[in-house]
């Protein structure tokens, strides 16, 4: 049986102006300006505002006809009560501008690797062997697939019917190119090719090879007595071996690819200052030009409006055309603004509630923060707040910070007081960094100093805030 009901339903949706105002406000820095590079290639009534063309130019925002009752002319001809913010991005400031010139891209990491087999006198099956097994060297310079994957591979694409053992004959010749270590299957490998071309020939090398060979695994998990048990050597034998083991390089791939990239910078949305004992913020506007909505397209709508009599459907077409682009021109326009005043005033909320770190500097006065405490402050969704602090850097007199590092949960402890666990990690960062390495403290002992500098914080609690700086337990982190 068919019923009809009337019924009210309450839906929230997004503008399309909206949804582009939540996209850019994730967007860092070097990503705004790329978008907005794209936006002016692919919207012709987007343009970049020639400020003295802008200040000399004719007041044209006279009264127009609308046309046909479908289009106001006026609110794309400038008139008085067009916000002048709808006209042109507010990216000036008195601020000298900065700019940046961009670095071209040197050879990648296996380009290099395949000018050194180029060198090499082979068959055309090994050598593409060769190229096979370099295009599959991770960035560290590892080959990470099984042998028996690349025989597959070579027999599905390349037609190259071929063994593990003759692939094994071709990576064993790309073990030999520089840096040393490329082209091994694990950590084991890489260090002991490494060990293998050194030119020191002492007893520490060969110790060392000894270790890596035959106790590797004792080594990485710093058994150290029963290595000096199982191999018959003394404690100083494997000290100079763990030395010689410590100059090599873990991830030779890194250093190549590092000698050949560009320099890569971070470049802050924000940057702070302190002048005269008061912190001064500023928006970062390095790169990003001033936008308008284009002159051309505003005068086709004035020559339109004056048209007197019945237009054609062409024309009609046209100021279709012409209004879609100019609506998309300053929705965009209106998005960058919002942006930046949005970042404005969710840092300024940042910077007035952690006041007396970016004062100081000394993490121990960073105040527990969250997202809500933010949101609350400038009446903003904490959704937008956290949109904000993704990928956001702020520059200060103490370093480069990611936004995000200065939220954290707050702690209380024994005498009440509200404390940020950043505050915590700090404290059990410098213990750590204090201990004496022969005898590194446990996390039972780190909880009990802590306990008596009033925080009262579990064992497990401690292991997870550990874990959360990347630093090992304590048996990995003891030397000889």
């Amino acid at each position: 049986m068919l019923r009809q009901t009337l019924s009210q339903k309450l839906l929230q949706k997004l503008s399309p102006q909206q949804i582009q105002l939540m996209k850019l406000l994730q967007l860092p820095m070097v990503a705004l300006e790329q978008r907005i590079k794209e936006e002016l290639e692919d919207n012709p009534a987007l343009d970049e505002l020639n400020l003295d063309e802008f200040i000399h130019s004719e007041d044209a925002s006279s009264e127009h006809q609308d046309f046909d009752q479908d289009f106001d002319f006026n609110e794309y001809m400038g008139d008085e009560d067009t916000p002048s913010y709808r006209l042109y991005s507010g990216a000036s400031s008195s601020e000298p501008s900065e700019t940046s010139i961009p670095f071209a891209a040197g050879k990648t990491f296996q380009e290099m690797i395949l000018s050194q087999l180029d060198l090499q006198v082979l068959s055309e099956e090994e050598q593409t062997i060769a190229e096979v097994l370099i295009g599959n060297l991770d960035h560290a310079g590892y080959l990470r697939r099984d042998i028996e994957a690349i025989v597959d591979d070579l027999a599905f694409t390349y037609n190259i019917e071929t063994t593990e053992e003759e692939i094994l004959t071709v990576l064993h010749l790309i073990q030999t190119f520089d840096p040393a270590g490329i082209g091994a299957r694990d950590l084991q490998e890489c260090l002991l090719l490494q060990l293998q071309r050194s030119q020191k020939v002492d007893e520490g090398v060969k110790i060392a090879k000894l270790v890596l060979e035959n106790e590797f695994d004792a080594f990485t998990k710093k058994h150290y007595q029963k290595i000096i048990e199982r191999l018959g050597i003394t404690e100083d034998d494997l000290k100079n071996a763990i030395d010689q083991i410590l100059k090599l390089n873990p991830k030779p791939g890194n250093s190549l690819s590092d000698a050949l990239k560009q320099v890569e910078q971070i470049i802050p949305d924000f940057i702070l200052n302190i002048n005269n004992g008061k912190l001064v913020l500023q928006l970062n506007q390095r790169n990003i030009p001033e936008l308008s909505v284009n002159n051309t397209y505003k005068e086709m709508f004035q020559t339109f409006s004056e048209k007197k009599g019945k237009h054609s459907d062409d024309e009609k077409k046209a100021v279709m055309f012409v209004k879609q682009k100019l609506d998309s021109a300053k929705w965009f326009i209106d998005a960058v603004k919002q942006r930046q005043n949005t970042l404005q005033l969710t840092m300024n909320a940042i910077m007035h509630h952690q006041m007396a770190y970016f004062l100081s500097g000394d993490e121990t006065d960073l105040k527990p923060m969250i997202l809500k405490d933010i949101a609350q402050k400038v009446d903003l969704d904490i959704s937008t707040i956290s949109r904000v602090v993704n990928s956001k850097y702020v520059q200060t007199p103490y370093g480069t910070f990611l936004l995000k590092t200065f939220f954290s949960e707050k702690f209380v402890t024994d005498s009440g007081e509200e404390v940020s666990t950043r505050e915590i990690k700090k404290i059990l960062q410098d213990l750590i960094q204090s201990e004496d390495k022969q005898k590194p403290i446990t996390d039972e002992k780190i909880a009990g100093h802590l306990k008596e500098k009033g925080y009262n914080i579990a064992r497990r609690t401690v292991a997870k805030y550990r874990e959360q700086l990347k630093i090992p337990v304590a048996r990995l982190r003891k030397v000889l």
